[in-house]
């Protein structure tokens, strides 16, 4: 069943779909994160502006460095020890969309502990984009029955996993991290 819906959503994304999938966190919408005109395309879906820039998702911490110019040793530490889902922000965004960095060059990263998002991203070879499934200035649904019919439809393709599952999940904590390793809070 996994290994289905990973092979599914793999094609979506490689073809430059976008698709509406279970994290670790709340659900998420997603698309390749290198891939400039499916990012475009989820921020039409959400009516979100693009000076607000949206996530990634990686599935093990080595590979932080593949898209953060200098990765703080700290950084390592908050991920291993964090309770909650945590996403870094951080400086010198690189091998990604453009789309997807803020004007200060930054992006938000999260290791995710989600199996689907962990073997997808490891058969894409590639961070997966990841930003709530709603409309922009609309709450986030906090189980699959709660998104909107707008988004169902819009996306590619629907993740038919933990679809059942209404146990109330949190967004990730976001912290902005420094180079020097200095960091705050942006959402606990």
């Amino acid at each position: 069943m996994l290994k289905d819906e990973v092979n599914k959503a793999l094609k979506i994304v490689q073809d430059g779909g976008i698709i509406l999938y279970p994290t670790d966190t709340i659900w998420g919408i997603g698309c390749d994160a290198t891939n400039t005109e499916a990012v475009k395309k989820i921020y039409a879906l959400k009516q979100r502006e693009e000076s607000k820039s949206m996530i990634i998702l990686v599935d093990v911490d080595n590979k932080l460095q593949s898209y953060i110019n200098e990765v703080p040793d700290i950084a390592y530490d908050l991920i291993e020890f964090a309770e909650n889902p945590l996403t870094l922000v951080m400086p010198g965004a690189k091998n990604i969309s453009p789309a997807l960095i803020a004007e200060d060059g930054s992006v938000g990263i999260r290791v995710s502990s989600h199996p689907f998002c962990q073997q997808l991203i490891q058969r894409m070879r590639k961070p997966l984009v990841s930003t709530s499934a709603n409309i922009s200035g609309q709450p986030s649904p906090e189980y699959f029955s709660k998104i909107s019919q707008d988004i169902i439809d819009g996306v590619d393709y629907v993740v038919d996993l933990d679809q059942h599952i209404t146990q109330i999940k949190k967004p990730s904590t976001i912290m902005r991290l420094a180079p020097n390793g200095a960091f705050e809070f942006i959402r606990r």
